[in-house]
Protein backbone atom coordinates (compact mmCIF):
# COMPACT_ATOMS: atom_id res chain seq x y z
CA UNK A 1 0.00 0.00 0.00
CA UNK A 2 1.02 3.18 -1.06
CA UNK A 3 1.43 6.16 2.20
CA UNK A 4 -0.76 8.38 2.62
CA UNK A 5 -0.44 11.89 0.86
CA UNK A 6 -0.50 14.82 3.05
CA UNK A 7 -0.05 18.10 2.52
CA UNK A 8 0.89 21.75 4.97
CA UNK A 9 0.18 24.81 3.06
CA UNK A 10 3.32 26.38 4.87
CA UNK A 11 1.11 29.88 3.75
CA UNK A 12 -1.58 28.89 5.68
CA UNK A 13 -0.18 26.90 8.91
CA UNK A 14 -0.33 29.13 11.81
CA UNK A 15 1.96 26.65 14.24
CA UNK A 16 -0.66 26.05 16.59
CA UNK A 17 0.38 22.75 17.06
CA UNK A 18 -2.78 21.11 16.96
CA UNK A 19 -2.00 18.18 14.48
CA UNK A 20 1.19 16.99 16.87
CA UNK A 21 -1.02 16.81 19.79
CA UNK A 22 -3.50 14.93 17.60
CA UNK A 23 -1.66 12.86 15.27
CA UNK A 24 1.64 12.52 17.42
CA UNK A 25 5.09 11.15 15.17
CA UNK A 26 3.18 12.03 11.79
CA UNK A 27 3.62 15.75 12.27
CA UNK A 28 6.42 18.02 14.03
CA UNK A 29 7.24 21.89 14.43
CA UNK A 30 10.06 22.31 12.07
CA UNK A 31 12.66 25.68 12.67
CA UNK A 32 10.30 27.67 11.01
CA UNK A 33 7.83 27.15 13.49
CA UNK A 34 5.21 25.69 11.20
CA UNK A 35 4.16 21.99 11.11
CA UNK A 36 5.85 19.57 8.71
CA UNK A 37 4.77 15.70 7.93
CA UNK A 38 7.43 13.14 9.11
CA UNK A 39 5.23 10.21 9.19
CA UNK A 40 2.49 9.54 6.32
CA UNK A 41 2.00 6.18 7.28
CA UNK A 42 -1.73 4.35 5.53
CA UNK A 43 -2.39 2.99 9.22
CA UNK A 44 -2.81 5.85 10.42
CA UNK A 45 -5.40 7.71 8.36
CA UNK A 46 -7.54 8.05 10.96
CA UNK A 47 -5.74 10.11 12.81
CA UNK A 48 -4.38 11.66 9.75
CA UNK A 49 -7.97 13.34 8.92
CA UNK A 50 -8.87 14.14 12.40
CA UNK A 51 -5.19 15.92 12.29
CA UNK A 52 -6.70 17.62 9.29
CA UNK A 53 -10.05 18.41 10.50
CA UNK A 54 -8.91 19.60 13.62
CA UNK A 55 -6.33 21.93 11.95
CA UNK A 56 -7.29 25.56 12.94
CA UNK A 57 -6.20 27.26 9.73
CA UNK A 58 -6.96 24.17 7.15
CA UNK A 59 -3.79 23.94 6.52
CA UNK A 60 -3.83 20.10 6.32
CA UNK A 61 -4.77 18.01 3.25
CA UNK A 62 -5.25 14.49 3.47
CA UNK A 63 -5.67 12.32 0.21
CA UNK A 64 -6.39 8.76 0.53
CA UNK A 65 -3.78 5.80 -1.03
CA UNK A 66 -4.97 4.09 -4.23
CA UNK A 67 -5.36 0.73 -3.34
CA UNK A 68 -5.40 -2.04 -6.24
CA UNK A 69 -8.53 -4.12 -6.72
CA UNK A 70 -8.78 -7.58 -8.34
Amino acid sequence: MDELRIVVDRELCLGAQTCVHVAPGMFEIDDDGLSRVVNADPSRLAAALDAARQCPSGAISVAEPHRETG
